[in-house]
């Protein structure tokens, strides 16, 4: 890697954590055995039909799974929700020890988390050392909270914003 690539890749990671996401843990079932992973590049894609878009690890064990079953679950977290978001990011096949969870349409569903949605994978598109994953959404479920998101290298949640006096 060259010095100019080397300080593009360190300004552009600096410029991405200026950027607020959601946090979501994004789940798949295989052999009747639940994985999931924590992501922040999750977005709604389209409304009419209804995708959402999530980027994986291209090495990531999830990426291998969803290819082989199609599907994925999407799993929103909320605003108290950060351990998990950690516990999730980590690799390994404990994940889900301890963590309340539930099977909806065949994928595994977090306890609590304020959204959810249940994706058959449309397609797989290549990005540098990421994965897009295009889903249409099969299932959705919205409960109370407010979402997680990660600013700055912090987990926090949204608020509004001031409105000015007239």
């Amino acid at each position: 890697m060259t010095a100019a690539t080397a300080a593009l890749t360190d300004t552009f990671r600096e410029v991405m954590a200026g950027v607020c996401t959601p946090v979501s843990v994004v789940t798949a079932m295989v052999d009747g055995h639940p994985h999931g992973t924590t992501v922040s590049a999750f977005a709604s894609l389209s409304l009419r039909p209804p995708m959402v878009l999530v980027s994986l690890d291209a090495g990531s064990d999830l990426l291998a799974i969803t290819r082989e079953v199609g599907r994925f679950g999407v799993n929103i977290l909320g605003s108290d929700q950060s351990p998990l978001a950690m516990g999730f990011a980590r690799k390994g096949s404990t994940k889900f020890d301890g963590v309340p969870w539930t099977v909806r349409d065949g994928l595994p569903r977090i306890g609590n988390a304020p959204g959810w949605l249940a994706c058959d994978v449309q397609t797989f598109v290549d990005g540098g050392d990421h994965v897009v994953l295009l889903g249409s959404v099969v299932d959705a479920e919205v409960a109370n909270g407010m979402p997680l998101t990660y600013h700055a290298r912090t987990f926090g949640t949204h608020a509004a914003a001031r409105q000015p006096e007239s």
